[in-house]
């Protein structure tokens, strides 16, 4: 053999690279539940008896979402019903068909929702404006409805780590506020439970699911094609800094789930008039920054 030949540059067997993309695969897959199940139990998500509505977009992220969730119903101690509905909002060149024969396929009980709120947000929303607001708004509207008629107890919606922190900076940076998706809230019609499984997932590893997967994906021909978005921003934004400073994001997102209120400036949350000495160490007290 040639000196300078290494071994990384010799051809795998192939019999040894189908055995190390299996073990990344299953490694890949343990970790998606492992967060999602994590997720749910935090935040007290699914309940005995619950019937969830599992909404499928035909992206990367819903897929998952149907996958692993699914997969948690076969194994979790509970016992809860999963139904899949897609909006078909009647977008030009939109395959009808690849929903229904996937889901037919898995044998999951679902919902094709049709209603046109492509034409809507085209028609009122001018060009070169983002559509994503009303788009999301009309969305919202049906989804709650077909809740309803389905008699869901839960809606799930496929928003992850990432999409989480985007709004975050968002709503700081834009709307002047300290606000996010949480992983599970009531909806704006006060009568259904909106939750996030994959709020602890990175959107990296959902990507790379649906590789493995080979999730037949349907492409967004309104939103998604939206080059000047302030969310496409805000994702720049934290890829930059978790390539010059590994462990940001992970950090920022443990910083949503550990405020001080006392350490903040929202007087609707914590009550400055009443701040006296004590004359007592105060473990709150004024440090501009923790210890690490």
């Amino acid at each position: 053999m040639d000196n300078n030949v290494t071994i990384s540059t010799i051809a795998m067997p192939q019999s040894l690279k189908a055995r190390k993309q299996g073990y990344e695969s299953n490694k890949l897959a343990k970790r998606l539940r492992r967060l999602a199940g994590q997720a749910i139990a935090d935040f007290d998500m699914i309940r005995d008896g619950d019937k969830v509505m599992v909404c499928l977009s035909g992206g990367k992220d819903s897929y998952a979402l149907l996958d692993i969730l699914l997969h948690l119903k076969a194994h979790a101690p509970i016992a809860f019903d999963i139904v899949a509905v897609n909006l078909d909002q009647k977008q030009p060149g939109f395959p009808e068909h690849v929903l229904p024969d996937y889901l037919k396929q898995l044998g999951v009980p679902f919902r094709i929702e049709e209603q046109d709120t492509y034409s809507i947000v085209k028609r009122v929303i001018p060009d070169g404006k983002t559509m994503c607001s009303l788009c999301s708004r009309l969305r919202r509207g049906v989804l709650y409805r077909v809740a309803g008629e389905l008699g869901a107890t839960k809606i799930a919606l496929g928003h992850h780590r990432d999409d989480i922190l985007e709004t975050f900076l968002l709503n700081m940076f834009y709307g002047g506020k300290l606000k996010t998706m949480p992983p599970k809230l009531v909806s704006d019609d006060g009568r259904h439970i909106v939750i996030r499984p994959l709020a602890y997932c990175e959107e990296k590893d959902l990507a790379e699911w649906a590789e493995v997967k080979q999730f037949p994906i349907i492409p967004c021909t309104l939103c998604g094609s939206q080059e000047n978005l302030k969310r496409k921003e805000a994702k720049a934004l934290l890829r930059e800094w978790e390539k010059k400073f590994p462990g940001r994001v992970e950090t920022i997102l443990t910083s949503l789930q550990n405020i001080t209120p006392s350490h903040m400036l929202d007087r609707a949350l914590f009550d400055f008039a009443a701040v006296a000495a004590t004359g007592k160490a105060e473990p709150d007290g004024d440090r501009a920054f923790d210890d690490t």
